[in-house]
């Protein structure tokens, strides 16, 4: 199998907000991006481009995480973007950051609700890591986007911050399957950040509110979080493994 000269990376839900912020700083870093995206062909391009003009590499590939066959559809055209440009299925690390929300609390939780929460935040990586696992090279990296949400009780997540914490419950378990392998596991915990799915944190009113909360006294921007990510798939971050890291600010301590 030919290794690529630089390592290669998969981030799921990478067109926008803190997936987008993570394609770029491990671009940045030199590493070869998979840009993952849903229904954003636009958004997954212009993230793409991004990284094309600061003489990054990165490729789009499309899936829907939330239908049955989305996991094993995303690493089927992975790997063979992968065999096209690199001559094998092999990669460095893989960025689990898609992810949906609804706020609501328990009695306005629907089974449907439920289980497409479920599905997307946590059966998804669960089988997407299951199905690339023999891809993934030894010394390799895998890092799952969880909430902070799971330390702290917010109520209108009802159905979000359980399946969040599954996908923490995960991390730790393959940072001990995987450990033989020198591959780290770690879950990265962000806060209220800027973003499209926070968008009480984009609100210029509403921010200032919820940074009261927040030790650091401001919202986070999805570049924090990605510098985060950052660390725990570089060389630097080879000694942590099996950890749940909040990437808050400081946020309800």
């Amino acid at each position: 199998m030919t290794r690529p000269i630089k390592p290669v990376a998969l981030v799921t839900g990478a067109s926008r907000g803190i997936g987008r912020a993570i394609a770029l700083r491990l671009a940045r870093d030199g590493v070869a991006v998979a840009v993952h995206y849903k229904s954003g062909e636009t958004e997954a391009a212009a993230t793409v481009a991004a990284i094309a003009a600061a003489g990054g590499s990165a490729f789009a590939v499309q899936a829907d995480l939330g239908s049955p066959d989305g996991p094993a559809g995303l690493a089927e055209t992975f790997g063979r973007q992968l065999t096209a440009r690199f001559g094998g299925p092999g990669f460095d690390i893989l960025v689990n950051n898609a992810g949906i929300g609804r706020r609501a609390r328990i009695a306005d939780v629907s089974e449907a609700d439920f289980d497409r929460i479920l599905t997307v935040n946590l059966k998804a990586p669960f089988f997407l890591i299951r199905t690339l696992l023999p891809h993934l090279r030894d010394g390799g990296r895998i890092i799952n986007l969880s909430s902070m949400g799971t330390r702290a009780a917010y109520p209108e997540m009802a159905a979000y911050a359980p399946a969040k914490a599954g996908l923490e419950a995960l991390t730790r378990l393959l940072a001990v399957e995987l450990g033989a392998r020198g591959i780290t596991v770690n879950a990265v915990l962000p806060g209220a950040t800027a973003t499209d799915m926070n968008p009480g944190a984009r609100d210029p009113a509403t921010s200032v509110e919820i940074a009261r909360t927040i030790a650091l006294g401001r919202v986070g921007q999805p570049e924090d979080v990605a510098g985060v990510v950052g660390f725990l798939a570089s060389a630097d971050g080879a000694w942590v493994t099996g950890q749940s890291i909040d990437a808050s600010g400081g946020q309800r301590l």
